[in-house]
């Protein structure tokens, strides 16, 4: 029989992301997110993902630093503000078979 892959939604967020590395965040618990950067048009968002930055050493590559922020602050409404001063929203919050994935869109300005 098929396993299907266990998906749940969360809506508890890292209060903080910092950058602890080279294309590597850390949370407050410490544990370690590597981002990617999606573009399409004008929108921009960066999926983070919880895990050990060894074992996907081949994402650090495509991340423009021009893009990312050193720090992102959790804020009400699901909504994070960078170091630079920008507001990105949580698209989606998720645990993956033991993985956490996140990804955040840019806002643009009102």
């Amino acid at each position: 029989m098929a396993q299907f892959p266990s998906i749940v939604h969360l809506t508890s967020h890292p209060a903080c992301l910092r950058i602890r590395g080279p294309h590597v965040y850390e949370d407050q618990g410490q544990r370690p997110w590597l981002p990617l950067v999606m573009e399409s048009g004008s929108v921009v968002q960066v999926q983070l993902r919880q895990e050990d930055p060894g074992q996907h050493g081949g994402l650090s590559n495509q991340v423009p630093f021009s893009v990312m922020p050193w720090e992102w602050e959790l804020y009400p409404g699901d909504q994070y503000l960078d170091s630079l001063g920008r507001s990105w929203r949580v698209v989606y919050h998720v645990l993956e078979d033991g993985v956490e994935e996140m990804i955040l869109e840019l806002m643009s300005d009102p």
